[in-house]
């Protein structure tokens, strides 16, 4: 949990109290009482507005955790879980059994997990409270709900996929010009594989959709496959592994081949089976994107080696490697200039004299719910496969040799990319050390 103060979310704190007063019953025994229980008005109102909130506050996630005298509810934004309400254990099984008859799921069955989904519409926020929110005009938001028991009752995690939130250009992720046209020229090849990587939750998916849609028109045949399908695209074919049938992204793979394609998208490369497929995709003639859980874009390489895929077919296919990861942005409102200190300059690798303009902190205002940061921005590193690559790693070389040749040739490092952000005001020295690496 952040050590950031709590949210003030008044209109949650209103809601549970309406809720509180209406009496909600707390454990009925059986699943009549549990459907009758969730349809009461207070309940609902409850419900919509823990829902509402989270969308008007940009979370990503919300966590509705039981313990054994009361329920947590936290919002993660921006990265962060702010706790934003503690109501009475009383309220628990109103408000999971509100979330379960929504998302379609056994409304009285709470000894195993279960997973659905909310197709929740949403309405701008009445003014002139919730000023730092975001306007949600009217539009539909999916939330993709996992249920998990515990010892004091079930847990609740709803992500909130918002589409709107998914059309974004490559400026808007924050990338630089230079990442960009690099980017399009790999993406106008007409075949090949192109790599994102970074840990789960680094704005992998939303960079290759940024990508796909810069390709998406009628002349261009997009398919994907994912596990799950986070967002519908109108003018691409979407398929959902489900490895309960055996339907994996291998399988899916040799299907989508003889769909005529001309781009693939693989949401991620985990095995040598799908790795093998991918590869076969991009040498007879089709671009192909997919995803890798690596720390930077040098270690892909390995990562496939270590997958079992042969050194000459990586050099003859692989077209580039971008690694990322998300830090938060200040807000622009209300960010503050102070003077550097040592430690901040010995992280940014610069002297005093160097630096000639003061670097910005989170201050915390209207506009960004007084938490001093409003939205994220990406940090990039672009590995672009090359002539001067191809022979080592053929021999197979190391990930440090792989990244200094890389850099040797142009590349920018995430560290590097993440300190140009701080020296434009973008984020702090305490985000970019938090989610880039030194390799000096």
């Amino acid at each position: 949990m952040s050590s950031d103060p709590q949210l003030n979310v008044q209109a949650l704190a209103e809601a549970f109290a309406q809720a509180g007063a209406a009496g909600v019953a707390a454990e009925p025994k059986d699943s009549a009482k549990l459907v009758e229980l969730a349809s009461q008005a207070p309940v609902v109102r409850l419900v919509d507005t823990i829902l509402l909130e989270a969308v008007h506050r940009r979370a990503s996630d919300v966590h509705i955790e039981a313990f054994e005298k009361d329920v947590c509810i936290r919002y993660r934004i921006d990265g962060r879980c702010y706790l934003v309400a503690q109501p009475p254990k009383s309220l628990a099984f109103a408000i999971a059994s509100r979330i379960k008859i929504l998302s379609n799921l056994d409304v009285a069955e709470s000894r195993l997990p279960q997973d659905g989904r909310i197709l929740f519409t949403v309405t701008p926020p009445a003014p002139p409270q919730n000023v730092g929110a975001v306007p949600a005009g009217g539009r539909q938001v999916d939330l993709r709900v996992s249920t998990l028991p515990t010892i004091y009752g079930e847990s609740i995690v709803l992500r909130v996929l918002d589409k709107g939130s998914l059309d974004k250009t490559l400026t808007q992720l924050g990338m630089d010009e230079r990442g960009q046209q690099a980017i399009e020229q790999l993406i106008k090849r007409p075949h090949g594989l192109l790599l994102v990587t970074g840990p789960t939750g680094a704005g992998k998916t939303t960079t290759l959709y940024a990508c796909l849609t810069k390709l998406n028109t009628p002349e261009v045949k997009l398919i994907t496959t994912e596990d799950p399908v986070e967002y519908d695209i109108n003018g691409m074919v979407q398929v959902a592994v489900n490895t309960k049938i055996d339907l994996t992204f291998a399988t899916c793979l040799r299907s989508i081949l003889r769909h005529d394609p001309d781009v693939i998208m693989v949401g991620e490369i985990r095995d040598r089976d799908t790795a093998q497929v991918a590869f076969q995709a991009a040498l007879t003639g089709h671009l192909v994107f997919s995803t890798l859980h690596t720390n930077d874009a040098p270690g892909a390489v390995t990562r496939l080696l270590d997958m079992g895929v042969e050194p000459f077919l990586i050099t003859s296919t692989v077209t580039g490697v971008l690694a990322q990861r998300l830090v938060r942005t200040l807000c622009p409102s209300c960010r503050t200039p102070y003077h550097a200190t040592p430690q901040d300059l010995a992280a940014l690798r610069l002297s005093a004299a160097q630096l000639t303009q003061p670097l910005m902190k989170p201050k915390g205002c209207e506009a960004c719910q007084d938490l001093g940061f409003k939205g994220r921005s990406g940090v990039f590193e672009l590995l672009v496969m090359s002539e001067g690559l191809s022979p080592l790693i053929l021999e197979q070389a190391s990930v440090t040799e792989l990244r200094a040749k890389a850099r040797a040739e142009g590349m920018r490092t995430l560290r590097e990319d993440g300190i140009a952000k701080v020296l434009a005001g973008v984020t702090t020295v305490e985000e970019m050390i938090r989610e880039t690496q030194d390799y000096g």
